[in-house]
């Protein structure tokens, strides 16, 4: 059963984005998709402050990225970093779209959060985004991005829908490489395989603001229905689950999604990993931007700060 707040804003959300639709462009899709983003965020909060840089990727392309810092917390302490990589199925989303989620995640936790504007899909398909959120955590860790960074910081990954299967893809090819330096890992509603899981891919099949279909309809944009893949860029197709970093997976209950999250904690920890899961009940996909009005939405957001303020050492 939804709750009550997260069905009002389900219906507030479907006045103003009516969802995912193969008939458009990518264009008008992003286009529909950005205003719909704009009429829910609002403005940031006083003491967030925000800089602008450019990443310019080995292959000559640049990666827009955006600093948030909370200069009510800014001590001159050693203070942990996020990198985060919004979700829209690999096709939708920007560093505007998902501004409600790292300003609060910064002014929550007074961790310096970073967004990533790695390349779309069908534009640019898999693995353009997995590659561009590899080369900037990469950067990252030898201390190469373009900000004024407080020294000794640890570095984190975090990721909503397509944003946490790039994050969980990097974690497991850093693995791969014997790259360590990833203190945690956050997956909020997280899309980890080419096709959901069971049982939720069918009984969700049909869930607000993102069904079945929509998920296929953005796997094709990016992966290709027949394309080859390398498995690192597709998490539930991984042979090992071992010494991955510390995780949290957070699913939404009416989320056809909802199971990956469920599967990737299991794999972890049979492999003796470090991993949680949290079920968001009464929730659905993309439901972060209720912030303000659900209290299901408000005990996870508070749920991702304590384990990414933990993981940084500031809890």
């Amino acid at each position: 059963m939804l709750e009550p707040q997260m069905a009002a804003f389900i219906a507030r959300a479907a006045a103003i984005y009516p969802g995912h639709s193969t008939s458009l462009t990518p264009r008008e899709q992003r286009d529909i998709y950005d205003r719909y983003a704009a009429a829910l965020t609002p403005p940031l909060p006083p003491q967030i402050v925000t800089e602008d840089a450019q990443f310019q990727a080995a292959a000559g392309h640049s990666i827009a990225l955006r600093l948030y810092r909370n200069r009510a917390k800014a001590d001159g302490m050693p203070r942990g970093i996020v990198l985060y990589f919004h979700g829209g199925g690999f096709v939708l989303g920007s560093l505007d779209s998902h501004q409600l989620i790292t300003a609060r995640i910064a002014g929550d936790t007074g961790l310096e959060v970073i967004a990533v504007d790695y390349r779309l899909a069908p534009e640019h398909r898999a693995p353009a985004a997995h590659d561009d959120c590899l080369e900037v955590t990469r950067a990252a860790l030898q201390g190469r991005l373009p900000f004024d960074l407080p020294a000794g910081s640890t570095l984190q990954l975090a990721g909503d829908s397509a944003g946490a299967t790039l994050a969980a893809s990097v974690a497991m090819r850093l693995r791969d490489e014997g790259i360590d330096g990833i203190g945690g890992v956050a997956l909020i509603y997280p899309m980890l395989g080419t096709d959901p899981q069971p049982p939720a891919r069918d009984t969700e099949a049909h869930a607000p603001l993102l069904t079945l279909t929509d998920v296929h309809a953005f796997r094709g944009m990016y992966w290709g229905e027949t394309a080859p893949r390398a498995d690192w860029t597709v998490p539930l197709d991984a042979e090992r689950y071992d010494r991955l970093p510390p995780t949290l997976a957070i699913g939404a209950k009416h989320d056809p999604l909802r199971d990956d999250a469920r599967v990737f904690v299991e794999r972890m920890q049979a492999a003796g990993g470090q991993a949680r899961l949290w079920i968001g009940a009464g929730l659905v996909h993309g439901c972060w931007r209720a912030i303000d009005s659900s209290p299901g939405v408000q005990a996870m957001h508070a749920e991702v700060c304590r384990f990414l303020s933990a993981q940084a050492g500031t809890a």
